[in-house]
């Protein structure tokens, strides 16, 4: 099998991590940092955006299974790509909406699919969302992995995953890996 990966910024990765987790493809999704300038960021550094990094989610699928397309309708459609630095209650740089491109393949692909959210008129405000190139990933601190399902009670999750996770569902029921609760 080959895989292929995707990184995505749409607040805290605690959220966008566990709701790219319920589809079908996704072999794994791991928080971590990047669009920084400071090499192995920790997180109370990007915290205090002293490093200029997002919290992103690394997403490797199997594009025969899911393609790169699909995982962009649904990074638009659990996030709000149209807030500058901001998701939900979380405020600050390391909370901005972002994509960053593997290749010259999915910078295309979401150039194109931004310009047709736009001429679609899909939101009322005007989409922020930032796509630059990727030039390192940086996996975020073991706590940080897999948070929302260590950790289904925490309150935080509960507020602000539990909605993405029921709106992949329920918009992408035909993605939702059959093994997602």
């Amino acid at each position: 099998m080959t895989t292929s990966k995707a990184t995505l910024a749409g607040g805290c990765f605690w959220c966008v991590e566990a709701a790219f987790k319920e589809l079908d493809g996704v072999e794994s999704a791991v928080s971590g940092y990047a669009g920084g300038h400071v090499e192995n960021p920790s997180y109370e550094a990007v915290c205090r955006e002293e490093t200029g990094h997002a919290e992103v989610v690394q997403v490797t699928y199997d594009p025969d299974v899911i393609e790169y397309a699909d995982l962009l309708r649904v990074f638009f459609t659990i996030h709000t790509p149209t807030t500058l630095n901001r998701e939900g209650p979380d405020v600050g740089t390391q909370y901005r909406s972002a994509v960053y491109y593997h290749d010259d393949r999915q910078r295309e692909i979401v150039e194109s699919f931004v310009e047709e959210l736009a001429a679609e008129g899909v939101y009322d405000d005007e989409i922020v969302t930032e796509i630059e190139p990727l030039e390192e990933f940086y996996e975020a601190e073991e706590y940080h992995q897999d948070y929302y399902e260590k950790n289904p009670n925490d309150r935080y999750c509960q507020f602000n995953a539990d909605p993405k996770i029921r709106k992949v569902r329920e918009k992408f029921g035909d993605k939702v890996s059959q093994t997602a609760d």
